[in-house]
């Protein structure tokens, strides 16, 4: 459980992850000291996993994005795993779901424009044996939160 102080300096980083640990602590109000064995300790228990850079998918020639909702039949472990690597390495990919309900997974791609699009769904994943069904719904605006603050018991 997180208590104010490292809920605090979550945020703060959740924020700007690259801002000194100085800031950090002059912003939540404790010595540097106590930030730095705050911040160590969120990332040896895991809830600090690493810090990410925010990518223009545009700027990067990558400017069409699709969910793609694909079932796998039949549902075994091994093919659900075995799709799932498979899937998450292609370049185009930039996450995967994997769910229950109706799909197994929900694919978010990235292409440079609708022939790539259409090509990784009928040239790529129909040609796996195990992949059932595919539908495909082009990404018009991608929206995210930045900050995420923990749940309150």
């Amino acid at each position: 459980m997180l208590d104010e102080l490292d809920t605090a300096i979550l945020r703060e980083l959740q924020a700007d992850a690259r801002r000194t640990n100085r800031d950090i602590a002059a912003a939540v109000g404790v010595s540097p000291t106590t930030a730095l064995d705050r911040t160590r300790a969120l990332r040896d228990r895991g809830v600090i996993r690493g810090a990410s850079l925010d990518v223009d998918l545009a700027a990067i020639g990558r400017p069409v994005q699709a969910m793609i909702a694909v079932r796998i039949r039949p549902p075994s472990r091994r093919n659900i795993e075995g799709f799932r690597n498979w899937v998450a390495a292609l370049p185009d990919t930039i996450g995967v779901f994997v769910t229950s309900g109706t799909e197994d997974f929900l694919i978010h791609v990235a292409v440079a424009d609708n022939d790539s699009l259409y090509a990784f769904v009928i040239d790529r994943l129909t040609e796996r044996p195990e992949v059932a069904d595919v539908r495909t719904s082009v990404v018009y605006e991608h929206l995210r939160k930045r900050r995420v603050e923990p749940a309150r018991p």
